[in-house]
């Protein structure tokens, strides 16, 4: 018999506001193809050994074939609820790039729209994250910490 506690952790993510060159006002959305459906920003799973920032440009490129450039940390979100499959904890940046992205990898297609544009709901807790960014673009101060 062994005493040793099991461990259940959270999962590392990263969730990217891409804001795309010439279109000021705009993020760029994914429509996932698998569940949760729905609309969301561009995202994923690290890979075991990576970075964040390496894990944030990878899955826009994989899911938006768009070369982005991470612009600043936003913010932490961990809300154990935030992602019905099991709890993540992302780390959100922003970043931006040129082009046209075009959805791939687990993405059916993009858009790009202004936040209040969005043709159906967000998917987790991007709805906060938007948000919090649109408060932070409008205003220059970062959401709080919270629970």
């Amino acid at each position: 018999m062994s005493n040793a506690k099991t461990y259940k952790n959270p999962t590392p993510t990263v969730d990217i506001l891409i804001e795309l060159e010439g279109h000021p006002g705009t993020l760029v959305f994914i429509e996932r193809g698998n569940e949760p459906k729905g609309f969301a920003l561009p995202g994923g799973f690290h890979d075991d050994g990576e970075f964040s920032i390496d894990a944030a440009v990878r899955e826009a490129k994989e899911e938006t074939q768009l070369d982005v450039t991470i612009d600043e940390l936003f913010h932490v979100y961990s809300d154990p609820s935030r992602d019905p499959r099991k709890h993540t904890v992302s780390t959100v940046f922003i970043g931006h790039a040129r082009g046209t992205p075009k959805g791939s990898d687990d993405a059916v297609r993009t858009i790009v729209c202004a936040p209040d544009a969005l043709p159906g709901p967000l998917v987790f807790d991007h709805a906060t994250i938007v948000a919090d960014y649109v408060a932070y673009r409008s205003r220059g101060v970062r959401p709080p910490p919270r629970r």
